[in-house]
């Protein structure tokens, strides 16, 4: 009886005998669509099930005091969980999945398939001011990755796969394929041709299909348009669109400096702690940043505006338009924070569902400003393009803000100003804040990948493979005779790296330089190494990409530079060998 190994070994046997890898591909896209919408089901109904045990009857008469605890006890939750059973960082969804598809070659490790199931319901259910999209996202990427690496897949079906649980991921949560396949190739820079656009379709199906036959036709967002676009609001949209441009750069500037001052507490313990006490402040005051935020928006659209303010536990008159103004920008101002310190403070979620909230909020304000000012403006298309001009600014996505938006609304008469508000939000973000919150760490280190080829390829290139250690160091106090004895006549290279006595880098000798000197036996006891050696431009371990040592390459002209770390030597990088990687690393990605 065959073992469970031989058993696999004879099916990926017969797998090669009779399927194509085209059509395997397009299996193996149905299957990671599959895993990836019941993964994001699993993320959702666990969130629902802490949100309905804290909304329950039992502590209904208390609640509103409890708005301050509950975040706390799932900080501490979440935190028990990385320190006893993960015991491995986390990091953010998105993030983490361009990391791995710009530097591991499309390996996730497989312990993110549950980290996030396990961590961002408890801190979502528990009131921590989040999203589950990343969360999903990890947890759909980490299981395409899985699957890739079951079936010994190439590199490049590999990180379609990640593309494919990607959209799978984004398809499950707000039933929107179309926009699940945008959101693949714009946030992952996925070549959007027919090799890859069938996968993702494929598996953007396949999650939808598996969403509707585990929940039905029930949505997050189940929003249909009811009022038209109006020509004459043009300029208002026009006036949200900048706005909201203002709103992401807000958005993107205040999680920068909320991140590093959180940094700076180099305990997580006390991070846990004060973060906690900080979320739990803000929800005493402003409860509705409890959690993701779908009933505020829904409300919103709805044009419920006291049940969506409903859970404030003080005396407000939700009846007087301004009260609810000004209720609502503080949501605006106050939901970038409260979801940045709940990720600062050890918590696991997303960005992408609090700037729909964010977005809704203000997109209303907008409304009902004008429409105070004698105007006559539809409120939920203003919610609605408030949404779109939050995410095409701050995660830098503006197709996929139009088209999510159309798409689980309905709302395609309003594709004009989607599009405009998009448009105009994404360039003034754009102009301010260069890189998206998902992409700012990775563009900072030149790991991020992008739609140019040539740089993905470079980018993908691991620097420390390339480095080659057979060459013969000196010192600078030697003498030309005692380095032609102990270092020239032993070595097969044609340069020496010169190192002081802490083997801190300082220079190089090439032997072309020193070879008239070679016959010349009355210098070799006067020239020492600190007069032979020239400087040479060195190479940043772990600092300098791939693309900035090609451009060294170019500068100095040279076919070998040194690698030093923290100024002691490393090895040297030939250029040869760089170009032998680059056309290695090319065919593995483009074959």
């Amino acid at each position: 009886m065959p073992n469970s190994k031989q058993l696999f070994k004879k099916i990926l046997i017969w797998r090669y005998k009779h399927i194509s890898e085209r059509q395997f591909v397009y299996v193996l896209s149905v299957l990671v669509g599959f895993l990836a919408g019941l993964g994001t089901l699993i993320l959702k109904n666990l969130t629902f099930f802490f949100h309905d045990i804290l909304e329950g009857k039992f502590i209904k008469d208390i609640h509103y005091l409890l708005y301050f605890i509950f975040p706390i006890i799932g900080l501490f939750l979440v935190y028990y969980i990385k320190k006893k059973i993960i015991k491995k960082e986390i990091g953010h969804g998105i993030s983490t999945t361009l990391h791995a598809i710009s530097k591991r070659s499309g390996i996730i490790e497989q312990y993110k398939i549950y980290a996030s199931l396990l961590t961002a319901p408890i801190t979502v259910g528990f009131g921590g001011s989040a999203g589950l999209q990343g969360p999903a996202v990890s947890t759909g990427a980490a299981l395409g990755s899985g699957v890739a690496q079951l079936f010994h897949m190439n590199t490049k079906t590999r990180m379609l796969l990640i593309g494919c649980a990607t959209a799978g991921a984004m398809s499950s949560m707000f039933k929107a394929p179309v926009a699940a396949i945008i959101f693949a190739v714009e946030i992952f820079s996925l070549d959007l041709a027919f090799a890859s656009l069938v996968p993702l379709l494929l598996a953007s199906v396949s999650a939808v299909v598996t969403s509707y036959f585990f929940l039905g036709k029930d949505v997050l967002l189940g929003f249909k348009l009811q009022d038209e676009f109006q020509i004459n609001d043009l300029i208002f949209y026009v006036l949200l669109a900048i706005g909201t441009g203002i709103a992401s750069v807000y958005f993107s500037k205040i999680y920068f400096t909320i991140t590093n001052f959180f940094k700076r507490i180099k305990s997580d313990f006390h991070r846990l702690i004060f973060g906690g006490l900080a979320i739990g402040i803000m929800l005493f005051f402003l409860p509705s940043l409890y959690g993701e935020g779908y009933g505020l928006i829904n409300n919103l659209l709805e044009g419920n505006t006291q049940e969506a303010l409903k859970d404030a536990g003080y005396s407000l008159d939700f009846n007087n338009v301004w009260t609810v103004i000004s209720f609502l920008l503080l949501i605006t101002i106050f939901k970038a924070i409260a979801m940045t310190t709940t990720f600062a403070a050890g918590g696991v979620g997303g960005i992408f569902i609090p700037t729909l909230v964010m977005g809704s909020a203000l997109g209303n304000v907008f409304a009902k400003i004008i429409n105070q000012f004698g105007g006559n403006v539809s409120e939920s298309n203003f919610t609605l393009i408030g949404m779109t001009g939050l995410m095409a600014g701050v995660l830098h996505a503006p197709l996929t803000a139009i088209f999510l938006i159309a798409e689980i609304t309905g709302g395609y008469e309003l594709f004009v100003p989607l599009m405009l508000v998009a448009a105009i939000s994404y360039a003034f973000t754009k102009y301010f804040v260069s890189n998206s919150i998902y992409t700012v760490e990775l563009a900072e280190k030149g790991e991020l990948i992008t739609h140019d080829k040539d740089k993905n390829v470079l980018m993908m290139l691991q620097i420390h493979k390339l480095i080659e250690k057979n060459f013969k160091p000196i010192h600078p106090d030697m003498t030309l005779g005692e380095m032609l004895k102990g270092a020239v006549a032993k070595s097969s290279r044609n340069i020496f790296p010169v190192l002081d006595k802490e083997k801190h880098f300082l220079g190089i000798v090439l032997l072309d330089d020193i070879r008239p000197l070679m016959f010349e036996q009355e210098m070799y006891d006067k020239l020492t190494i600190q007069v032979l050696m020239k400087s040479a431009p060195a190479i940043i371990f772990h600092n300098d990409s791939t693309e900035q040592v090609m451009q060294k390459f170019k500068e100095s002209g040279a076919w070998n530079l040194p690698v030093v770390k923290d100024k002691k030597y490393v090895g040297f990088i030939s250029k040869s060998k760089l170009l032998s990687a680059y056309r290695t690393k090319l065919i593995e990605v483009t074959v």
